[in-house]
């Protein structure tokens, strides 16, 4: 009878060191970081703040992984890094006011549009440009690998010499500022928060819808990803509830249009 006893002590402890293990796996599965990473150097999108990166993208994304019930940290890795952390799969995700388009298609997945945009030329006051035409025969400056700088070569050609480009729209703006190039292009809500919180500076920004269209911004993972399914579906009900609604009023002080961004879901 005891040794009967003693055998069932061990095999219910057994099994409940079994059961134990099963939830320790379970719970690190369900706590594991999704790495997201961004260039914040795109106010008012995503740029640094006494240390901490802050940005509409950013109030965005807090909102969207925590209604897709998602762990998660973001990182300021740059531009061009970025995609190459996301090609190769060392990121799961990256945020950074990134156009969808046809090309980018092919080597990356992207949720549903998030926000629309347009580019914008900035020029300092008294310039003679005042359309996408008058950049011709002019020195323009764009952020490289960007669809501003497909925009200008567009209109100016892609080897043209006088396209200078830049590692972000910010170092972009200096060289206006100090005379290296005549205009800048890139997109409108970035060209208005320059515009609006720098008024010494005089600059000023205007939009060329006959040669520069819409587009969208949307978040982007490695191909094939899972977290796309859960990221869109937060997306959308995110849209959906007003919590949008209430992060683009607190960034751009007007109403998005939300029948737009739904019509491209």
């Amino acid at each position: 009878m005891k040794k009967g006893i003693i055998a069932t002590l061990v095999f219910m402890l057994m099994f409940a060191l079994v059961g134990c293990g099963s939830s320790t796996e379970k719970t690190a599965t369900t706590e594991k970081k999704i790495t997201v990473v961004t260039d914040a150097a795109f106010a008012p999108f995503e740029y640094m703040n006494k240390g901490e990166i802050v940005g509409f993208d950013v109030d965005l994304l807090k909102a969207v992984m925590k209604e897709a019930g998602l762990a998660y940290e973001l990182k300021n890795m740059g531009w061009d890094p970025l995609f190459a952390a996301i090609q190769g799969k060392t990121a799961d995700m990256a945020v950074s006011g990134i156009t969808i388009n046809d090309d980018r298609k092919q080597t990356y997945d992207f949720s549903i549009p998030y926000f629309e945009s347009t580019h914008m030329i900035l020029v300092k006051k008294g310039s003679s440009i005042k359309s996408a035409k008058d950049l011709q025969g002019k020195v323009v400056g764009v952020q490289n690998g960007t669809t501003g700088q497909e925009a200008v070569e567009k209109i100016l050609g892609k080897e043209n010499p006088n396209i200078k480009k830049f590692e972000n729209t910010v170092v972009a703006i200096m060289d206006l500022l100090n005379g290296g190039v005549e205009a800048v292009v890139t997109d409108n809500a970035v060209a208005n928060e320059y515009v609006k919180n720098n008024p010494d500076a005089k600059i000023v920004a205007f939009e060329d819808p006959e040669h520069f269209e819409s587009e969208f911004y949307g978040f982007m993972f490695p191909k094939g990803s899972e977290l796309k399914q859960k990221v869109d579906e937060a997306l959308k009900k995110v849209i959906k509830d007003g919590t949008y609604a209430e992060i683009y009023k607190k960034w751009f002080g007007t109403e998005p249009n939300v029948e737009s961004l739904q019509q491209q879901q």
